[in-house]
């Protein structure tokens, strides 16, 4: 893809899905213009690096779109001080944006070729740890001020909440399909308040707990 074109796209992607998504703070807007979408997105499909799509990724798994990304950003208003746990690495571009608003990011993924292959896309941050490991029912560590749940759950336990430092915010996708929810959960005086932001689709985390299901 030609460098006029990249820009074009990007510019395009910015102001034709992004801000008509509700995502209006200037600083996302710029650090979605200024991390190279591109460089992350798997070789297969870089001509879709600015898209209106779930890219797709190996063991099934898929990219966030770039309007999802821009309007999870926004809503968990991460600053300098943040420390921030990513479930799911992926690509390892939400794991970028993540470590340039962020003090410091852990982020987790299941499959080892998706942490070799992001540890080697992030080597210029100093601010990112990735483990490969299961997290979905909770990481060795706790006191983050932010986690990111980078697939769907169909029930969220409440383990992911109990990491949180007090004011601490913890975005996810709940449900199945086909009604998915966006949650924002915070955590304030000890109490845990739950938003309910928008309705989209994402596959679901590995080893996600399931629901009781009734069987007629």
């Amino acid at each position: 893809m030609l460098q006029v074109n990249i820009e074009s796209a990007r510019f395009n992607m910015i102001e034709q899905q992004i801000r008509p998504w509700e995502v209006l703070e200037q600083r996302i807007l710029d650090l979605i213009s200024d991390v190279p979408r591109e460089d992350f997105v798997p070789m297969a499909y870089c001509n879709l690096a600015f898209a209106d799509i779930d890219i797709p990724l190996a063991h099934e798994q898929t990219m966030m779109s770039p309007k999802l990304e821009g309007r999870l950003l926004q809503t968990l208003n991460i600053t300098a001080k943040d420390r921030v746990l990513e479930i799911g690495t992926g690509s390892g571009y939400l794991t970028a944006l993540l470590a340039n608003l962020a003090k410091h990011v852990d982020s987790v993924d299941i499959f080892n070729d998706f942490v070799k292959e992001a540890t080697t896309k992030l080597k210029a941050f100093h601010n990112i740890s990735l483990y490969t490991g299961d997290a979905i029912n909770g990481w060795h560590d706790t006191g983050y001020d932010v986690i990111v749940l980078t697939g769907s759950v169909p029930l969220l336990k409440p383990h992911f909440q109990a990491q949180l430092n007090e004011g601490g915010r913890l975005f996810a996708i709940v449900g199945e399909e086909p009604v998915m929810q966006a949650h924002l959960i915070s955590r304030l005086g000890g109490n845990f308040y739950t938003e309910i932001l928008f309705e989209t689709s994402l596959p679901p985390l590995i080893g996600s707990p399931e629901p009781a299901h009734f069987i007629l």
